[in-house]
């Protein structure tokens, strides 16, 4: 019989008390039974965790943790508050692992942190809630942070908190009221955090820091879902920068088409936009260049059963 798999949830809350004691009036309002749970790390929290069949949780700070604060207030508080989860996860090693809070509004001092609670603390990696009073992870003053996280092979949990007020108030206000929750899981953590994915990704900071791993939770907060449309944007961008070979002139109508232009890596492999009749093709004579992902249309020939090939670089 095959040994029942271990279940380790990664996203699982607690909040330290000196952080909320310096959180703004609108960040330290919680529902009773919301903050019972993120102050108990011990009998609750276990006994709730063996009753979901939970073997390990790795805790993080609840948002907006440190990302609200100054530097002067932030920098220690992270200090404390990893230095008591510390105590926790050794009292519990086998229920408990843990990501450090990280004062990200000192860059410099948040990569230092990130480093002593990995290498002294056995942390797994940080979690970051949302931006930085304001500002999106991706900025490239947060980048020591990365190259850091990337040199320690450890993840960066990028969480949701809730949007910019200069969002909340031309998207949300006229229902914020009524429906409060549109500001949070209901929707706004979602479009948050997606956009700071996004953000990452456009940055250039993956190819600076290769190994870097940064982690989405709520399965991806839908990026996963819209990775093609979201992928045909750039590709589109770049296929009217160069323009397919063909035998004819094309005319203006199809000069204008997206389908009459591809990159130069696919012309010259044979990965060929089917934007005319001189330039359909049955499919591709080599493996196709890095970046690029054909699919199959019917292309408008007179051969309608020959499938025509479309660059998506």
């Amino acid at each position: 019989m095959p040994a029942k798999p271990r279940v380790i949830a990664i996203e699982e809350h607690y909040q330290d008390p000196d952080i909320v004691r310096a959180y703004a009036p609108e960040d330290a309002r919680q529902l009773p039974a919301i903050a019972e749970r993120l102050n108990d790390l011990t009998n609750l929290r276990i006994k709730e965790m063996d009753e979901a069949g939970i073997d390990m949780q790795v805790l993080s700070h609840a948002n907006p943790g440190l990302q609200k604060m100054d530097a002067a207030t932030a920098v220690p508080l992270a200090r404390i508050a990893n230095d008591r989860l510390a105590t926790t996860v050794r009292a519990h090693p086998d229920r408990f692992a843990a990501f450090a809070a990280i004062p990200t509004p000192d860059p410099s001092a948040a990569a230092d942190e990130l480093e002593r609670a990995v290498t002294q603390l056995g942390f797994k990696g940080a979690l970051i809630n949302g931006t930085t009073n304001g500002v999106f992870f991706d900025d490239k003053r947060f980048w020591p942070i990365c190259e850091r996280a990337a040199a320690l092979d450890v993840p960066l949990y990028l969480h949701p908190t809730m949007p910019h007020q200069a969002v909340i108030d031309t998207y949300y206000k006229d229902y914020a009221q009524d429906w409060p929750m549109l500001l949070r899981a209901a929707w706004g953590f979602t479009v948050e955090t997606a956009t700071q994915g996004v953000r990452m990704v456009l940055s250039g900071v993956f190819d600076a820091y290769p190994k870097l791993k940064i982690i989405l939770g709520h399965l991806g907060e839908g990026l996963p879902f819209l990775l093609w449309r979201i992928d045909m944007g750039p590709a589109a961008a770049a296929a009217r920068s160069a323009t397919c070979s063909a035998s004819t002139s094309p005319s203006p109508r199809q000069a204008s088409s997206p389908t009459r232009h591809c990159c130069a890596a696919c012309r010259s492999s044979g990965w060929i936009a089917s934007c005319s009749r001189s330039t359909t093709r049955s499919s591709p004579t080599s493996q196709a260049p890095t970046g690029c992902r054909p699919f199959r249309s019917a292309p408008r020939t007179r051969r309608r059963s020959q499938a025509a090939t479309r660059c998506g670089c």
